[in-house]
């Protein structure tokens, strides 16, 4: 389901456009960040500006004022109780070709959406995935970074339309397991957790190091190396994250079945605990 967003600032400006120059959109010059809104307030702010503000430094768009930013969508979420963030940042207008010119401007864009209407059982029963035809090709220069570039992943969620089936697990061209379209992925084997290594390939989500925070709050090992299908068929258990579904737990992947185990259920209830996903 694809939420139209109810209100845009573009530098700060209410406005629904763009430079047609922008990098952005011509090169996907740029990078973004999804965050959930709750009781006014973004969660996980601060991890959210240091990977944004970290990805800048790496294209080498440079440092971004986030207090400016804090502004913007502290503004469009007054009177909001619950809302979805997405805060993008480009290397602004900057002529034809792939050179930037020097002295470029970045282009701040804050959308706010309604939250997205997930059913209730998608957290309490689990969900249905695929593994997906599509590959995720290794660029280490760009791994873990969630930049503008999702060709792989749109082309990817193009795979199903069966809305029973709620996320695509994405492999790279090695064939090991690295994410889902939209989510991380972990693992339960041995009583301890599993997720794959990004440093080839993937986003390293906020959700992602947050889970294994909590996990070792929980006294729970966490091995972050290559995971293979193989592996992935004979896990224990199997969830996703993100921002906004939280923890999904994985009841099938294509005709391997799983179910929702104590690790992924001890999980979730530690998430939901107050200050579980600190707000800042």
């Amino acid at each position: 389901m694809t939420v139209e967003p109810i209100r845009i600032l573009v530098n700060g400006e209410v406005s629904n456009s763009v430079a047609t120059t922008d990098r952005g959109l011509l090169y996907g010059d740029g990078l973004f960040e999804t965050i959930a809104c709750v009781d006014n307030k973004p969660r996980l702010w601060e991890a959210h500006m240091q990977r944004l503000q970290a990805g800048c430094e790496h294209l080498g768009i440079g440092r971004i004022d986030t207090d400016l930013l804090r502004e913007d969508c502290m503004g469009l979420l007054e009177g909001v109780p619950r809302g979805v963030l997405k805060v993008i940042i480009t290397r602004g207008t900057g002529g034809r070709g792939y050179r930037s010119p020097d002295n470029v401007t970045p282009t701040r864009i804050v959308q706010l959406h309604d939250w997205p209407d997930y059913p209730e059982l998608t957290h309490t029963e689990g969900i249905s995935a695929i593994i997906c035809k599509t590959r995720l090709g290794h660029n280490p220069s760009l791994a873990g970074i969630k930049h503008l570039n999702r060709l792989e992943q749109v082309m990817a969620r193009r795979e199903w339309n069966d809305e029973v089936i709620r996320e695509g697990l994405m492999l790279d061209n090695t064939g090991h397991v690295i994410e889902g379209t939209m989510s991380n992925v972990f693992l339960v084997s041995k009583g301890g957790l599993l997720t794959p290594d990004l440093t080839q390939c993937g986003v390293a989500g906020i959700m992602r190091a947050h889970v294994m925070g909590l996990a070792a709050q929980e006294n729970m090992a966490t091995d972050v190396r290559a995971i293979t299908v193989a592996e992935l068929q004979q896990a224990d258990e199997v969830f996703v994250c993100n921002s906004l579904i939280g923890i999904w737990p994985v009841r099938r992947v294509d005709d391997k079945t799983f179910e929702k185990g104590p690790l992924t259920t001890r999980l979730q209830a530690r998430l939901a605990r107050p200050n579980g996903d600190a707000i800042t």
